[in-house]
């Protein structure tokens, strides 16, 4: 549900969804999860951070009518969820792939508390993910995170459209013994 209106969840709502998270799960107990909340007046400043961060990254992209779609649609979001995940470069038990899954469970849980409470949600991969810039600027060292975007996290605007979704049959087979 990409387009979202105030209000956001209240706060006890919104703790709510955060500790959803916790129970993902989560081989080791690592909790790489880590969640920078973004919301009031600290949403334009991370539209002017991300964007000129985007437009210096050279990305042909970000047209002058592009950047003010995103700068409107930010607008309108009030509330945005930074989505990381913590490494830890001391577990030879757990790689990283799996701590990253965990972060990813984690993310998916929010999501269906954000839905079950009757809001809307929307993982954002643009506004500068990617940028070591941005990353940096919410506080998340490149060197010991992996940032992966951001939840912007609202009211629908609009009634939530029906999605067809493909019949599982095509993802699914049974293994019964070695090829």
């Amino acid at each position: 549900m990409k387009f979202l209106r105030a209000p956001a969840p209240k706060q006890d709502e919104l703790d709510q969804i955060l500790q959803t998270a916790m129970s993902a799960p989560d081989h080791g107990k690592l909790r790489p999860w880590r969640f920078v909340l973004i919301r009031g007046e600290a949403i334009g400043r991370l539209a002017d951070l991300a964007l000129d961060a985007v437009k210096r990254s050279g990305d042909p992209r970000m047209t002058p009518e592009k950047e003010k779609s995103v700068r409107q649609w930010m607008s309108e979001v009030p509330l945005f969820v930074g989505l990381a995940h913590k490494i830890d470069h001391d577990n030879p038990k757990v790689p990283e792939q799996e701590q990253l899954l965990a972060t990813g469970a984690a993310v998916m849980n929010m999501l269906n508390a954000i839905h079950a409470l009757g809001y809307g949600a929307f993982w954002s991969t643009g506004m500068g993910t990617y940028l070591e810039e941005v990353q940096d600027a919410l506080g998340l060292d490149s060197l010991d995170h992996r940032f992966l975007g951001f939840l912007a996290v609202g009211t629908p605007a609009c009634a939530v459209p029906t999605i067809e979704r493909p019949d599982f049959r095509e993802f699914v087979t049974e293994w019964s013994g070695p090829v």
